[in-house]
């Protein structure tokens, strides 16, 4: 990889470019980290842009935090006992409780892998 300079009276400025190529953000996880990068890590955001690692983090990290939720949720669900026994005796009441476990392993991924 070889850079070209531009002469600009007696210095020679280097040509550098961010890629033209848009980033394709997929998924809630990546949205969210992609605008907390943005927001609050300006420099990590900056390096992973410039260095194309971008949309591959943002993909990993979309991955990982929909395993984890599902993860978390399982284990919440067998914690607190919730059964497809209760789904079919109270679907409304076991649809409330899969909200609140899926809202709060959310929170707890959110935590973990989009604001760390």
């Amino acid at each position: 990889m070889s850079i070209t300079y531009t002469r600009k009276g007696d210095y020679e400025i280097p040509d550098l470019a961010i890629p033209e190529n848009k980033i394709q953000v997929e998924g809630k996880y990546a949205m969210m980290r992609l605008r907390y990068l943005k927001e609050n890590k300006k420099s990590l955001y900056t390096t992973l842009l410039m260095s194309n690692q971008l949309p591959e983090h943002l993909m990993n990290i979309q991955e990982v935090a929909m395993e984890r939720v599902e993860q978390i949720v399982s284990e919440m669900k067998a914690k607190e006992k919730i059964t497809e026994q209760m789904k079919q005796q109270d679907p409304m009441k076991w649809i409330g409780l899969m909200n609140i476990l899926k809202t709060s392993a959310e929170e707890i991924v959110a935590n973990e892998l989009i604001y760390a």
